[in-house]
């Protein structure tokens, strides 16, 4: 199976990754109509950051991720329950059945695929009336500590950009012609992390690896020796989670 990322090198720092903000996600599922029992695709599941609130929530879940040590770390997380599967595919072909699910998802996914791709995919694994949606967790680039961070970033990538991740969704989803009824969520969280943990989770950066090349671990210990020198085990960082949704149109 042929992907444009690996996230083989990251898929342990990705454990350190930030959860989804709870009131974003309690939206998002209200929007959707979800009950216990309904079915979700979680498309580019990763280590199961969404898959773990959509089962709590009641839902059945296929996860669906296509890097062999991503999948292993999510299904080490979800080994005790029952109402997750997991299955290997990308978000332009999952392999599943179609017109079985109430809901598709992509958590910090779907800007890794052809787009339109994979809403077209999406259109046929939902049921007549079932809702789309993706989501991403941005960092507040206005708190002093992530400014610096920047800072330090762009001094070494001056041409450094976080691609389609950052953009509103809401135009490539409507020229789809397969959704309607858009709507935009979002709902601020709040990561307390040790130092240690932080940096772990910047060795996960798919975005900035790919831009920085070689220089990618000497950009992480920059950032390391910064956090480490702000006299604080613990770090409280401030993000956004950022989703669109839409129903499925018949």
């Amino acid at each position: 199976m042929t992907v444009e990322w690996d996230y083989t090198a990251l898929a342990d720092a990705y454990l350190k990754r930030p959860d989804y903000s709870p009131a974003a996600l309690t939206a998002l599922f209200r929007i959707a109509c979800l009950k216990p029992g309904d079915k979700v695709c979680d498309i580019g599941a990763g280590v199961a950051h969404l898959t773990l609130p959509l089962a709590a929530y009641g839902c059945e879940v296929d996860a669906v991720e296509p890097n062999d040590a991503m999948r292993a770390n999510g299904m080490k997380r979800t080994a005790d329950l029952a109402t997750v599967h997991w299955s290997k595919g990308t978000g332009e072909a999952t392999g599943r059945p179609a017109g079985v699910y109430d809901f598709v998802t992509f958590g910090s996914s779907f800007n890794v695929c052809d787009r339109q791709a994979a809403l077209r995919e999406s259109h046929r694994l939902l049921k007549p009336g079932g809702y789309f949606a993706c989501l991403w967790n941005h960092r507040d680039l206005d708190d002093p500590v992530q400014k610096a961070i920047e800072t330090i970033i762009r001094e070494s990538i001056p041409g450094y950009g976080y691609g389609t991740r950052r953009e509103d969704q809401s135009a490539v989803i409507t020229a789809s012609g397969l959704f309607e009824d858009l709507v935009r969520v979002e709902g601020a969280t709040v990561q307390t992390q040790s130092v240690d943990d932080a940096i772990e989770a910047w060795r996960s950066h798919a975005t900035l690896q790919r831009q920085a090349g070689e220089a990618f671990g000497p950009i992480v210990d920059k950032l390391a020796a910064h956090l480490r020198s702000l006299g604080t085990d613990t770090l409280h960082i401030p993000y956004t989670t950022r989703a669109w949704i839409a129903r499925r149109k018949d």
